[in-house]
This record gives structure tokens, C-alpha cells and sequence, in this order.
């Protein structure tokens, strides 16, 4: 579970040694108090002390040290007593302090002497000038703290009592409970005090503290943290003269076996990522398992599991460069029981390419599912892409070798598929459509070559179509923001490094972070992107951050990595405003469904439907019992596990959330509001 963000109180160092409690320290019997008596004292000694002996306390309301009874402040933190300071208010500390001012021994004692007077308590045991200069430390503290209110559970008993002080305490002590300009004035000449004085202090100690405040709504509390007060420093603003190539996030997705990997490593093999040993090392080894055409697949599918089942199971991570981007390349799975992998991998895309299999019967599994009776990967991929927030998209549709080239086929998939994207909320003008064949490799980097292509079509090439896309905004301006995907071995330092993408903010050497949901600070040791370091990053890079600090085991995926002034939310209980799918079981409330935000997955149930949405986004008079097939609601959801989020209105990264149930994406939406936090 995610530990608290806020740390606990700061203590002096002088108090670090405990041994400092157990000696002298005094103790008083509860059963020797009288009205008219002061409380006997006696020394803590274990085989004199009575086994049924309890020793009277206060916790304080602020920091819950427990005090002496006989105390009217917090030792630790300085903090007044309550009762002491409802009594100031109502008057009833005229009694106490004239007891106080009227005992020989305190009164006749000269201000001057009274440091010399050895006083049963810790903090003499030590120094005297140590106990003064603790005591004024204490009284500092309680003129900037918050006093507990006169509402709370130690104000509300039902016998009061004054405070009393013992005759071992000399009046040094007690001047030095409150600050300077109500300190109790005795007689200097050694003679006891007059009454009328006596009534003079009492007078001003009681106004005095009376005007301190003690109302919550007057205390000086500090604000948190708001983002519209982060101001970026000059080094995060980006250099526009220092020619580095924009970096374009760009997912590939996609049905199984449309050619999602095979089309990835042959645009690294075009442009000279794959070096000759390692494509002729993967040409052989996939012959030798008979599947040699996979040789360019495994460029992308390095594990041996994905090379033996021959599909891709994890979001594989790539490089390249064209004229005009820096392009990190997101292969994703296609398989269905791999989507929440997509999910996790292709969040952080800014376009995608949706690779289409144009061969008889592939393109329309992939749209309907096997047999017509789902949804294909397809569908459920567009569906997921644009939820991402993705609007800009290359439809590339592969295979066309298999079809002969053919228009009529191309038209086809483009009508059919195009009627679907525009019910996704793509817009026409952002669709780019390319028919190439990964394998004969038509059309990728360069015009294609074959006739029965060129004769009906003269558009752009795939590398041409990436180089026509437009990046998002970059928001540098806003707190640091990166939500780690993965947890990686550096290959600089060989030690774990956070993967990722800096939705908002920057980053540099020796930078400040917060890690959540553990709630560790840390700092950024270096810089990794595309495997060289780096020494600064902005928001749109994909990095592997190096932190020292922290324990590597800290660091998981679906964590973040945030300015510690401006820490995410870690919460379990939250508002979402969904759009429900093609679904065949209704929602209810107590529905089971995995919960998807960015890079972490929840188990998560439906705790209550508030209302649905009409297409302008108002909400309905009445309540639903249920929710089904495209149609727009707020809903309430409870995690198993918290988790980092924000409200999309926020941060867009952090608030657009997915539910899925038996395998299927149900419905796509955003995180309306952070209803509660888990503090455990």
C-alpha cells in the first residue's frame, strides 16, 4: 500500500539520545492529588514503584507527545495545553498563576539566580542554558502553531481542571512556558509579590493569550502547492536553435498477424538500425524453425517465448530517423489476451499507424472478430487509440501482394474501415491511407516499384506519411509529470532505471523528484534517451531515469515520478465519466472490471451509477439501473489498490481510464473526480 507523502514532525537533534528520559525523571501519583494540596512527587524507581501505578499524561493535540500532567505546554512541540488556554479565555487562570506567583520559594527567588536552581525535569538534566534555549524554542513554535480548538475531544471533559504547578519547579519554568512579552515579573529585591501586581500579570497573561488565535478559521495555515503557481526555470524551456530533431511517439497497432513487427524491423533494416550480422543471425535461426518469414519480426520479438509462439506479447521499443522526427517506435501486441499490454505500452503514443491485413478474410476478422460474433483487435485497437487521445492516424494496409495489388480490394477495406474510424471521432483530414507490402517491401521509405501499384496510386510512402504528421503540444511549463512504463537495467550504469515519457515538465541531472505511490524523494543521477545519455529532457521524451537515493525496488511500473512540491494524487475511490462500447451484458452497479489507467492495471467494481449523458453532456433527471451499448454515464468505481491519477481536466496522461471485463474493452472514459485518497 502507498505510504504517506507528508513526513512526520521535525525534532531538535539535543533530543536524539532516549537516555535522557529515563533519568531523574519525575513522576506523580494520581491518588495523592487534593484541592487543597500540591501533587506529592515521586522518583521513578522500578522496585519501589507500585505494579498498579499509572502516571497521569496529556497527549498534546498537535503533535501527540504525552506531557506531564503537571505540564501546560507540549515539551516537544510547544503547543499549549487546551484546557490551559481555556482557561485564559473564561478567566480561570488567575488562580493558577497567583498560586504560582505566591509560593516563597518561586517569588523570592531573583530572575537572575533562577538558571542556577537545579529543576527535576529532562531538559535541565543536561544544561541549564540548553533547557532555556529549548523552552524558547518551544515558545516560538507556539506563537506560529495552530492551537487546538476548544471543540476537540480534550476540551470536551467534564471536570476542568487548573493547572498546577509543583513547588519543585521554580518560576524560571514557568516564564518560560509563554513568550517574552507576558512573562510573569517578580520581585527583584528577593521580597514577596503585592497583590496588586499579582492582578496586573494575571490581567495581561489572560489578554494576552486570549488574543492568539484560536479560532480555526483565523489560523495562518499554509496553502498547498497550486500548478497555476509553478514557474519553469530557464533551462526547461526548449532550445529552438540547438537543431535536435523532434522526437514523435508513433504506435503500431493492429489485428494478429496484420504485420505489425514484420513492417517495424523492415523500416529499422531500411534505414540502417539492424545491422547485417544480427539480420543474417535472424534469417537463419527463423529458417531453421521454419518460419523464415518471420525473419524481420524478430527484430522486434527478442524473447524466446514470442519467437516460438510467433505472436507479440509486450510492447516492443524501437528507434529511428527520419527528415524531420526523431521517432520512438511502440510495436504493439495484436493479440486479444495481450491488450492490456497494448494498453500499457501505447499510452504514451502522440500518432499511430493501423496496420490493416488485406488479404481475403484477415481484414474482416480483424474488424468482426472470428466468426462475426466480436469485436476484432481492429475495431477494439481504433477504439483504444482514440481514447488515448490520439487524433492523427496512418492506416497502412499491409499485404497488398496477397490481393495483387488491387483497387478495388483497397477501396473496399478503405470504406468499410473508414465509416468506423469517423464513429471514433477521426476526422477525415487526419487519416492518411497506404497500400504497401512490408515483405516485397512496397512502398515504405520510397515511391513503390510495382506497376500494378503505380498505376492507380502516386501518394506519399509510409516514411513520407510519418513525416507529414504534427506533434502535439509539449507542455514544458507545467510540474513534472512521468508515469513510469517500465522498470529497466541501465545500460550506462547497469543499475535499475525508471522508463518512461515526460508528459509535462523537465528533467536534468541532479533534479529533485518525488517517487509515488511509495512517497520517497530521490534524486536524478542520469539521463538515457535512446540509450545515450543525455543531460536534460523535456516533456514528449521518452527516457530511462536514473535515480539515486531510493531503492531500485521502489521503483514499479504504473508508478510516477513527479516535482516533489506538486505531488499526484494516490487514490482508490473515483468519479469517471465513460463511454460504454459494443458490449452483450449490461453494467451494473457491483459490476467486476479491470481498471486500466496508463501504465497500471486494478481490479475494480462499479459502486453506484450517478446518471447518464446526452450528447451535449448533460445529465438525466433519473437514475439508471443499468448502463449499455454506446451510451455516455458517470460513474463511481472502487479499486482494490490505489493508484496515481489525476482528473483529466488536470493532466490528460494520468486521467483517461479504461474498464474491461472477460476480455474485452467495455468502456473508454476519463477521471471526472479524485473522490478518495488511500492513506494507508
Amino acid at each position: 500500500m502507498p505510504r504517506k507523502v507528508v513526513s512526520g514532525p521535525d525534532y531538535d537533534d539535543d533530543y536524539d539520545d532516549y537516555d535522557e528520559y529515563d533519568d531523574d525523571y519525575v513522576e506523580y501519583d494520581d491518588t495523592e492529588y487534593d484541592n487543597d494540596q500540591h501533587p506529592v512527587k515521586t522518583v521513578k524507581e522500578s522496585s519501589k514503584k507500585p505494579a498498579s501505578m499509572v502516571p497521569v499524561h496529556w497527549a498534546c493535540s498537535m503533535c501527540t507527545f504525552n506531557n506531564h500532567e503537571s505540564m501546560t505546554y507540549c515539551e516537544m512541540c510547544g503547543v499549549f495545553r487546551e484546557t490551559f488556554v481555556k482557561s485564559a479565555k473564561d478567566g480561570s487562570l488567575k488562580d493558577a498563576v497567583s498560586a504560582v506567583s505566591s509560593e516563597p520559594r518561586a517569588s523570592a527567588m531573583p530572575k537572575a539566580d533562577s538558571a542556577k536552581t537545579p529543576m527535576k525535569t529532562r531538559a535541565v538534566d543536561s544544561d541549564g542554558d540548553s533547557a532555556r534555549k529549548h523552552a524558547n524554542m518551544s515558545c516560538d513554535k507556539a506563537n506560529s502553531t495552530q492551537l487546538p480548538s476548544s471543540g476537540s475531544s480534550l476540551g470536551a471533559e467534564k471536570k476542568k481542571k487548573t493547572p498546577v504547578l509543583s513547588e519543585e519547579i521554580p518560576v524560571e519554568r514557568t516564564a518560560l512556558l509563554v513568550p517574552d512579552h507576558f512573562q510573569l515579573k517578580g520581585d527583584h529585591s528577593g521580597g514577596a509579590s503585592s497583590s496588586s501586581q499579582n492582578d496586573y500579570v494575571t490581567q495581561k497573561l489572560s489578554s494576552d493569550i486570549s488574543q492568539l488565535n484560536v479560532d480555526k478559521t483565523n489560523v495562518n495555515v499554509t496553502k498547498p502547492c497550486l500548478p497555476e503557481e509553478y514557474k519553469p526555470e530557464k533551462w526547461m524551456l526548449a532550445d529552438q536553435e540547438s537543431g535536435v530533431l523532434s522526437q514523435l511517439n508513433l504506435a503500431i497497432v493492429g489485428h494478429v498477424d496484420s504485420g505489425k513487427s514484420t513492417l517495424s524491423g523492415r523500416l529499422l533494416h531500411l534505414l540502417g538500425r539492424i545491422s547485417r550480422k544480427d539480420m543474417h543471425k535472424n534469417e537463419k535461426e527463423s529458417k531453421e524453425k521454419g518460419k523464415g518469414s518471420f525473419a524481420f519480426a524478430w527484430a522486434m520479438d527478442e524473447s524466446s517465448e514470442e519467437r516460438e509462439r510467433g505472436v507479440t506479447m509486450t510492447v516492443g521499443v524501437a528507434y529511428l530517423e527520419t527528415k524531420k522526427y526523431r521517432v520512438v517506435l511502440l510495436d504493439s501486441p495484436g493479440h486479444k489476451d495481450f491488450v492490456p499490454n497494448m494498453i500499457s505500452g501505447a499510452t504514451q503514443a502522440d500518432a499511430a499507424i493501423l496496420v490493416v491485413d488485406a488479404s481475403t478474410g484477415s481484414f474482416e476478422a480483424g474488424m468482426d472478430g472470428e466468426g462475426g460474433k466480436s469485436v476484432g483487435q481492429t475495431k477494439e485497437h481504433a477504439q483504444l487509440i482514440r481514447s488515448f487521445g490520439v487524433e492523427q492516424l496512418v492506416v497502412a494496409v499491409n499485404k497488398m501482394d496477397a490481393v495483387a495489388y488491387s483497387k478495388e480490394r483497397f477501396e473496399f477495406i478503405k470504406l468499410q474501415l473508414g465509416s468506423f474510424l469517423r464513429s471514433c471521432n477521426f476526422k477525415d483530414s487526419a487519416i492518411a491511407w497506404i497500400p504497401l507490402s512490408a515483405v516485397e517491401n512496397q512502398n515504405l521509405i520510397k515511391p513503390p516499384s510495382d506497376a500494378r501499384l503505380t498505376s492507380w496510386y502516386q501518394g506519399f510512402c509510409l516514411l513520407d506519411a510519418i513525416d507529414s504528421l504534427q506533434l502535439p503540444s509539449r507542455d514544458v511549463t507545467k510540474p513534472l509529470i512521468l508515469p513510469i512504463c517500465d522498470v529497466i537495467k541501465s545500460q550506462s550504469t547497469g543499475q535499475l532505471a525508471a522508463f518512461g515519457k515526460l508528459e509535462t515538465g523537465a528533467i536534468q541531472n541532479g533534479s529533485k523528484v518525488l517517487v509515488l505511490p511509495c512517497g520517497l524523494e530521490a534524486t536524478v543521477k542520469s539521463i538515457e534517451r535512446d540509450t545515450n545519455p543525455c543531460s536534460i529532457a523535456r516533456a514528449g521524451d521518452n527516457v530511462a531515469v536514473n535515480l539515486q537515493g531510493i531503492d531500485g525496488n521502489q521503483l514499479i511500473p504504473g508508478g510516477v515520478l513527479c516535482h516533489p512540491g506538486f505531488p499526484v494524487a494516490v487514490a482508490n475511490h473515483l468519479e469517471l465519466k465513460i463511454l460504454v462500447l459494443d458490449i452483450t451484458i449490461p453494467i451494473l452497479v457491483g459490476s467486476q472490471v479491470e481498471f486500466h489507467i496508463h501504465h497500471v492495471k486494478e481490479a475494480a467494481r462499479v459502486t453506484k451509477i450517478i446518471a447518464l449523458l446526452d450528447k451535449t453532456g448533460k445529465p438525466s433527471k433519473s437514475v439508471p439501473r443499468f448502463l449499455k451499448s454506446k451510451q455516455n454515464a458517470v460513474v463511481q468505481v472502487m479499486l482494490d489498490g490505489a493508484v496515481c491519477v489525476q482528473e483529466f481536466s488536470k493532466n490528460r496522461a494520468l486521467g483517461r481510464a479504461y474498464l474491461r471485463s472477460s476480455g474485452r474493452t467495455i468502456a473508454v472514459g476519463v477521471v471526472n473526480r479524485v473522490i478518495g485518497q488511500d492513506e494507508n
